[in-house]
């Protein structure tokens, strides 16, 4: 439990904020929530790719795309699910 002090301000428990990745200096958002208030922590850095990752993956989705364009299947890389998409759905069967 914490108290605000004159000042408005709240300390956070150590054991929350060592759980939600709160630092000293850290941002943090307060939202009103109905008859509560919700403190949102601030969001961990996205990892950051490199230049050459995101040029491959890029061309990856353009090769993607220029297949299904053309109306042929989209190249095997050899990722197996198992399962079609088809087998997900049972429209048109009773249950």
């Amino acid at each position: 439990m914490s108290k605000v002090t004159s000042k408005l301000q709240v300390t956070i428990p150590k054991v929350v904020a060592e759980r939600y990745g709160i630092q000293p200096g850290d941002e943090i958002h307060w939202e009103p929530a109905g008859e509560v208030i919700r403190v949102v922590p601030p969001r961990p850095p996205s990892p950051s790719l490199s230049l050459e990752e995101r040029l491959r993956l890029f061309d990856e989705a353009t090769e993607r795309q220029r297949a299904r364009e053309a109306g042929r299947p989209p190249v095997d890389r050899g990722t197996e699910r198992g399962w079609r998409r088809e087998d997900l759905y049972t429209r048109g069967s009773s249950r």
